[in-house]
């Protein structure tokens, strides 16, 4: 960001994309007052969006203090909101601009840039054993994890998450492990009106604008039971307030309803998903018989808060965002008898 008060008595202010990780939306940069025609861009392409406008216009507040004549305005970004049945989350980061120009009742007078940053904040993770496990990748090879050391995981807005869900302690090769849905609240409890859908009857939710992707396993991966796994990424988001659309800070658990299938019985124990969804799946998640309902007992942190800068003449402000912190462990209690009771009905029907 660079901001110039010219001898002319105008603002001068260039926003970069990078100025926010991530890169921010420039259609969505306006002044926070400033509703005419006077107040739009003078300039704007893919890069960088340039505002030019009287110091007396566009919202600008004046005050005199001593012998300084303070000028005074804000630029702001709106945040692209989606919104479901459930719930609605965002993956923009909140970007205001505030801007200073600062005149000596006799000549022009540079000023200093102040840029304000947010400190980090502590992280929280809950472990405990379980029959399912969660396990985070470091990219998308799956060839390493997250272990208890690596945590808190510090993960800004749409950055993928590379999600592994695998069965314990089963040897038996045609078991083969389904994901029905997987869904994200804000708290430890599965049925929370507030809810995001990741996978819906197995396939990712087709009314997000960042799809989850399922990620295709095989006996060329190197695991031993490779039906045993299921892996897919996700893209990191806020929650936000249905009616004031403001962002919510605080936990973030994933919640997944699972069960398994073996490879003998007549059904298919495959899921096939389209190539892009085109109409909406509904968002709900209803039991389903012989499923088991697995929460992550370690949440996500998200950690959220405006990031703001007092900027003036001839100004570099330096980029922030809002960040996500994994805490995942294992998850899935009581699954060890979900895979002995399933594949006993399975088996009947043969």
């Amino acid at each position: 960001v660079t901001a110039h008060c010219t001898p002319g008595g105008q603002f001068s202010i260039a926003v970069s994309r990078d100025v926010t990780l991530p890169p921010i939306i420039l259609d969505s940069v306006q002044l926070a007052s400033g509703r005419s025609t006077d107040c739009v861009p003078v300039m704007k392409n893919n890069v960088f969006v340039v505002y030019r406008f009287p110091l007396s216009a566009c919202g600008t507040t004046f005050q005199v203090t001593g012998d300084q004549a303070i000028y005074e305005n804000e630029l702001v970004a709106s945040r692209d909101v989606k919104t479901g049945s459930l719930g609605s989350v965002t993956r923009d980061s909140t970007f205001r601009l505030h801007v200073r120009c600062s005149y000596s009742t006799g000549s022009f007078l540079p000023l200093s840039v102040q840029v304000f940053t947010l400190p980090p904040l502590p992280a929280v993770s809950q472990p405990g054993p379980l029959s399912l496990e969660l396990r985070v990748a470091s990219d998308g090879s799956y060839t390493s994890y997250y272990t208890d050391s690596d945590y808190p995981v510090v993960k800004t807005l749409r950055d993928p998450v590379y999600a592994e869900v695998k069965v314990l302690q089963r040897t038996d090769p045609d078991l083969v492990l389904v994901l029905h849905h997987c869904w994200a609240t804000p708290s430890i409890n599965p049925q929370q009106q507030l809810q995001w859908p990741v996978l819906v009857d197995g396939c990712p939710y087709a009314g997000d604008n960042y799809q989850t992707q399922l990620v295709p396993l095989s006996l060329a991966s190197g695991l031993l039971f490779p039906s045993h796994y299921q892996r897919f990424t996700l893209y990191t988001f806020t929650f936000v307030e249905s009616t004031s659309q403001e962002m919510l800070s605080g936990l973030v658990y994933l919640h997944c309803s699972a069960s398994v299938c073996h490879r003998s019985v007549q059904e298919s124990c495959t899921t096939t998903c389209p190539a892009r969804a085109r109409g909406k799946r509904s968002a709900e998640h209803p039991h389903k018989d012989g499923a088991s309902h697995v929460s992550s007992k370690g949440p996500v942190i998200f950690l959220q808060d405006e990031l703001s800068w007092d900027t003036a003449k001839d100004g570099l402000a330096v980029p922030a965002a809002a960040t996500w912190v994994l805490g995942f462990a294992a998850v899935a209690t009581g699954a060890s008898l979900c895979v002995v009771v399933v594949a006993a009905v399975l088996w009947r029907r043969k």
